[in-house]
């Protein structure tokens, strides 16, 4: 018996002592350890997908709008640009008075500013309207006035609106496609003259914008716009900085005061002053030249006409002893 227990013992350490024993027994235990981090792995990635679907299952009634609409270029809402005509453009503040004039529209004895372009054919038939931008339709009405309208929205609050259209072919919730036809062009009695047409908007946070700014640009176009144009709005100090330079009263007071300045206009006057005129008046007339004259001449012993009266004294003398001399 004792034996017998000691067999396997001995097999045991036998296989030990052989020396790829422990390098088997490593590399067993490392591909037992692996497939136990792969299996759990696995569980978990299983449970994170399961988690996913469940919370986006809920919200698969709500209409998705597309991530990459902001990349796709702008189109004219018709099948055939080429082929349209504009009847009535976009009404804009920076327009001068005749291209307002001719985009305002004029019902019942008074007159609007038209918000988008009114495009029609040159044949001036049907045609169909095409979404100009992929997204989802947000608004479908019936109005004879202005025509019927549908709403398209995008990214970053831009949306596409086309009125006077009939035969709509989509409803609210509708995911359009760029391209894809929503309806047909019709009339709307506000503008009877346009005829057969589509009145085509873009609108940016309910702000109406020119379409024709934007066709064949990207949508993003629209978002950089915008911003470029609240930046000028908002930036007071720089008006001012360049007000302060046209209107400072510094300045003006500067430029007044080198031209009206009481001091410079003496500084100036005093090259002309009276004083340099008496100077030079003085050299011709004054009195004091004239008596520095007679003073030399006294001086000399001399009058005016040349003589001296020193002399004319003694030559009386002379003739005053002769006389004397003789009456003795």
């Amino acid at each position: 018996m004792r034996e017998e227990e000691k067999k396997p013992t001995s097999t045991i350490r036998r296989i030990l002592k052989q020396r790829w024993a422990l390098s088997a027994i490593y590399i067993a235990s490392a591909a037992i350890i692996l497939a136990a981090a792969f299996l759990l792995q696995n569980s978990f990635d299983d449970s994170a997908k399961d988690e996913e679907s469940a919370e986006t299952g809920k919200n698969y009634d709500q209409p998705s709008v597309e991530v990459n609409s902001n990349l796709e270029t702008i189109k004219m809402p018709v099948a055939d640009a080429d082929k349209s005509v504009i009847k009535k453009q976009f009404y804009d503040v920076n327009a001068d008075e005749k291209a307002q004039e001719e985009a305002l529209v004029f019902y019942n004895n008074r007159y609007e500013q038209n918000k988008g372009i009114d495009i029609a054919m040159e044949d001036g038939k049907s045609f169909d309207v095409k979404a100009s931008l992929s997204g989802n339709v947000t608004k479908v009405q019936d109005d004879a006035l202005l025509g019927n309208l549908v709403e398209v929205e995008h990214e970053d609050g831009v949306v596409t609106r086309y009125q006077s259209v009939k035969d709509i072919k989509v409803a609210v919730g509708d995911k359009v496609k760029q391209g894809q036809a929503i309806a047909t062009a019709g009339k709307s009695q506000i503008n009877e003259e346009a005829g057969v047409h589509v009145h085509f908007e873009i609108r940016k946070d309910n702000i109406a914008l020119n379409p024709l700014d934007f066709v064949d640009k990207q949508a993003s176009a629209i978002q950089s716009a915008t911003e470029a144009e609240a930046d000028k709005e908002e930036t007071p100090a720089v008006e001012g900085s360049e007000a302060d330079k046209e209107e400072t009263p510094a300045v003006e007071g500067s430029e007044a005061d080198k031209e009206e300045t009481p001091a410079v206009e003496g500084s100036e006057a005093d090259k002309e002053t009276p004083a340099v005129e008496e100077s030079e008046t003085g050299t011709e007339e004054t009195p004091a030249v004239d008596e520095t004259d007679e003073s030399t001449d006294l001086e000399s012993g001399t009058d005016e006409e040349g003589s001296v009266p020193g002399e004319d004294t003694t030559e009386e003398s002379d003739s005053l002893k002769d006389s004397l001399n003789q009456s003795n």
